[in-house]
């Protein structure tokens, strides 16, 4: 059984299954299929401001590469110990950035309707968009920020923490409504909550987990041998508990999919959390067929869109007691949740 009194429904980068990812038109989808979260993920400009982007290279997700006024920004940076080549969100102010415009991340799945019709948008502007959207809809709405590449972005005088907890406080919604900040990094969730302490009830935290043998990238950075297997551990997940308030891990560490794609059985991974006093709030699912077990494919095609299979492989995760998800199309998470 979930911790959580109610299993909510996360629009992961808003709902990029039929909108750009990180636009508010993405958000605003989310918000209308009966998302409880929309997520964020945060990069920095080179002028200090948060921008919602998945990456901080952001070629793959605007039309920067058909500025030609841009073209001598494109470079190889090391962005968690791997070469990236691209145009990078620190490298441009808010003001240029405002010239480019979104473009869909997965062409081939879903098109390029939408490409150009979207600006970036500003943490600030998410947050006044959330604040009146939830007006509208007569229910709250929640914030889940992701910061992206803590490290990197504190490595070179862009740390985004305080910049966060500032924009945070700043307003009014986001002083009262539902926020759940995550990173796949440890030191600066250990940070946010020294300076979160216990006077923001409505802000929780939450430690994402990327594969077994991958470390965290501060943890990599300072030396150290810790890696994301130790950390899914009973032991490890007490640790995480004095920190955090949720894990974020990929929906394979809970159901691990077999040689033949089909479902596996359950990992002990929600109970040890659960046991722990930690809630599990799972990424991604998605309505193509291609991302989905053999189970609940419709037809052979992997790029099929399948909302029915993906909402009977939610219910299977539900029935593993997860306490919040983070899917791609909230409309059909929405109606996983709602059918219990």
């Amino acid at each position: 059984m979930p911790l959580a009194a109610r299993v909510l429904v996360i629009g992961h980068r808003g709902a990029p299954a039929w909108r750009p990812e990180h636009t508010l038109a993405s958000y605003a989808r989310a918000i209308v299929d009966g998302a409880d979260f929309i997520e964020p993920d945060l990069v920095m400009t080179k002028d200090g401001v948060l921008v919602a982007r998945h990456e901080n290279e952001i070629g793959g997700t605007t039309d920067v590469a058909s500025h030609p006024g841009f073209a001598g920004r494109r470079t190889t940076k090391t962005i968690d110990g791997h070469a990236v080549t691209g145009w990078f969100s620190e490298d441009f102010t808010l003001a240029e950035l405002r010239t480019l415009r979104a473009r869909e991340r997965l062409p081939q799945l879903r098109g390029t309707t939408y490409d150009g019709e979207f600006q970036i948008v500003t943490l600030e502007e998410i947050i006044d968009f959330v604040a009146t959207e939830s007006t509208l809809a007569g229910r709250p709405l929640g914030i889940i920020p992701e910061i992206k590449h803590g490290s990197h972005f504190q490595r070179i005088g862009l740390a985004m923490e305080d910049r966060l907890l500032a924009i945070l406080a700043a307003h009014a919604y986001t002083r009262t409504a539902p926020v759940e900040i995550q990173s796949f990094e440890i030191a600066n969730l250990k940070y946010l909550r020294g300076k979160l302490g216990p006077g923001h009830p409505n802000i929780r935290l939450l430690q994402l987990l990327d594969a077994p043998a991958a470390q965290p990238y501060d943890v990599v950075a300072a030396g150290g041998g810790l890696d994301y297997a130790r950390m899914v551990t009973p032991d490890g997940l007490r640790d995480i508990a004095r920190y955090a308030d949720a894990i974020g891990p990929d929906i394979e560490a809970i159901m691990p999919w077999r040689a033949d794609g089909s479902l596996g059985r359950p990992t002990r991974l929600v109970h040890d959390a659960h046991a722990a006093g930690l809630e599990v709030h799972p990424y991604t699912f998605r309505p193509e067929n291609q991302f989905l077990a053999k189970d609940f494919w419709r037809g052979d095609d992997p790029c099929a869109f399948n909302q029915a299979g993906l909402i009977a492989q939610i219910e299977a995760y539900l029935d593993a007691g997860i306490d919040a998800f983070f899917t791609d199309d909230p409309a059909s998470g929405r109606k996983a949740v709602d059918a219990r």
